[in-house]
């Protein structure tokens, strides 16, 4: 009997919470990339829950497709932030329904005795800030991977 290797195991969905700074850097790094339409958006006051179904690419497993030579993935994720007591947008026409967004990065601004901010930064200058009484944050894949419509990994310019 040989032992168990990493690669051995079941490529399974996600499902992880953010409670401090470094778990917000890993939900960000996963996210990058993903998209959105502007209509699943979801903010619930009485519930204090803000909540986005999105498309992301599935960086995780961008090198395992490049060294089998197969197609980059999408999958459909649920990403669900908890006790928020507001939310703005700017630099997005929430009017139009046909908007798709494109989420750059999730970055998180402590305030005091725990409560803070959550950016969520929008391609095209946009920016849905969040202000939570806590930080808590989860994202859970939903849906199987499948394939990326672009045929390739998101790139970005530098200036």
């Amino acid at each position: 009997m040989t032992d168990a290797k990493f690669e051995d195991g079941a490529d399974g969905p996600l499902r992880l919470m953010a409670g401090d700074q470094e778990g917000v850097s890993v939900l960000s790094a996963l996210l990058q990339d993903a998209v959105f339409p502007i209509t699943e958006m979801t903010y619930s006051p009485k519930r204090r829950r803000f909540a986005l179904l999105l498309n992301r690419f599935r960086w995780e497993d961008r090198d395992a497709a490049e060294t089998t030579k197969r197609a980059y993935e999408r999958v459909q994720s649920l990403l669900v932030f908890e006790d928020v007591l507001s939310v703005k947008t700017t630099g997005i026409d929430r009017k139009d329904k046909e908007t798709v967004l494109s989420l750059l990065a999730v970055t998180f601004i402590a305030g005091a005795d725990g409560t803070g901010r959550f950016d969520l930064v929008l391609a095209g200058d946009g920016t849905i800030a969040l202000q939570v009484e806590v930080l808590d944050a989860s994202l859970r894949d939903v849906s199987r991977p499948y394939i990326a419509p672009s045929g390739r990994a998101p790139t970005h310019e530098e200036d």
